[in-house]
């Protein structure tokens, strides 16, 4: 199974709810690292250094600072169709957490749909 599909398939298991996701991953030909780091550019992947580890991936769900679940599966892609091999372990996930937008002289029931909106 290739990296992309391995993707695919930890974010299809997420709840409905999953803000972040942080993945570690690493490749199987050390001699690679830097055209797959290429790939990984895409995705802002962040490399470790003195680890067993190669990069940490960042993913966002629907906003914050990461990368999106689309570009990293994309950037994935990449990488299967140039025969790099690698591995991928789910460190953290985050769920239930909303973007905060100021409400400043809304009312409570405009903030109310917007969180039960963003929640989804």
């Amino acid at each position: 199974m290739g990296l992309a599909e391995t993707f695919q398939q930890i974010v299809d298991s997420l709840p409905e709810d999953w803000t972040d996701l942080e993945l570690d991953m690493r490749i199987a030909d050390e001699s690679r690292y830097v055209e797959a780091a290429l790939y990984l550019a895409t995705c802002n992947a962040r490399p470790y250094s003195r680890n067993e580890w190669h990069w940490r991936l960042l993913i966002a769900h629907s906003f914050g600072h990461a990368a999106s679940a689309p570009t990293v599966h994309g950037a994935l892609r990449l990488l299967d169709e140039a025969g790099v091999e690698g591995e991928m372990v789910v460190r953290e996930v985050r769920e239930g957490r909303v973007e905060v937008t100021p409400f400043w002289g809304r009312p409570q029931s405009a903030r109310e749909e917007f969180l039960r909106l963003r929640a989804q």
